[in-house]
């Protein structure tokens, strides 16, 4: 499982025209599920999202988490981040989980997330969406699951 968390102002998703999603400062968070993904990934992952200190304190260092300076999350999910692009011109999507694992598994992170009290608003699963993004720095940050799990071999408690 990957999230690509993206610093922001502002964003916003539609659907057809239509938003269905709107946050202020916070963190844009597109969502990954890999084949064989799980509990454990989830929940590393949402941690590690509204724990990771990106945000700037007084001096303008990365001291603070979306938590610290009670920030908003704007969760989307997209298959995309498994790309493999090794071989080839097209992109192959074969690590990406099934639709219906996916979306268990994303719905999933997203309730975690919302247990945070902060804002959670979400995209609409396997739906084209268009994602308007006021990227602030810009500070975009890749964290994979797998990366943790394959090298350490520990709990997604760290």
């Amino acid at each position: 499982m990957k999230v690509l968390l993206q610093r922001v102002g502002a964003a916003s998703v539609s659907v057809d025209g239509e938003e269905v999603g709107r946050i202020g400062r916070g963190l844009v968070v597109f969502v990954g599920v890999a084949g064989g993904d799980g509990e454990k990934e989830v929940q590393y992952l949402v941690q590690k999202t509204l724990g990771l200190r990106i945000f700037g304190d007084e001096e303008g260092r990365f001291n603070l988490s979306v938590m610290d300076i009670k920030g908003e999350l704007l969760v989307v999910s997209q298959f995309t981040l498994l790309a493999d692009t090794r071989k080839g011109r097209r992109p192959s999507f074969t690590e990406a989980a099934s639709p219906a694992q996916a979306e268990i598994l994303f719905d999933q992170f997203v309730e975690q997330a919302k247990a945070s009290n902060l804002k959670v608003e979400t995209g609409r699963f396997q739906q084209y969406m268009a994602v308007e993004i006021q990227n602030d720095g810009p500070v975009t940050i890749m964290v994979d699951s797998r990366e943790k799990f394959q090298q350490s071999g520990s709990s997604p408690n760290n």
